[in-house]
């Protein structure tokens, strides 16, 4: 199956198609104008004319990381 452009994952693109969906479903008006009355389709339209914005949320470094950061920093500027 071919990805979506802008994807990493056709998964990824199901989820933001899916939440954009719920969006639709609890009132939110479609951002394009579709023939189509279901909001999957109107989600999956959106996504496809690139009026669906979305981003990868970073994930938080965990304390371990951070205390391993910090000490390389502090060695480095010993030096």
């Amino acid at each position: 199956m071919k990805l979506m452009d802008g994807f990493d994952s056709n998964y990824r693109f199901i989820l933001v198609a899916a939440r954009r969906a719920r969006q639709i479903q609890s009132g939110a008006r479609p951002i394009i104008s579709t023939h189509s009355r279901k909001p999957c389709r109107i989600a999956q339209d959106e996504i496809k004319a690139g009026k669906v914005k979305w981003y990868i949320p970073e994930v938080p470094k965990s304390p371990v990381t951070v205390a391993g950061e910090l000490l390389d920093k502090a060695i480095a500027a010993e030096k």
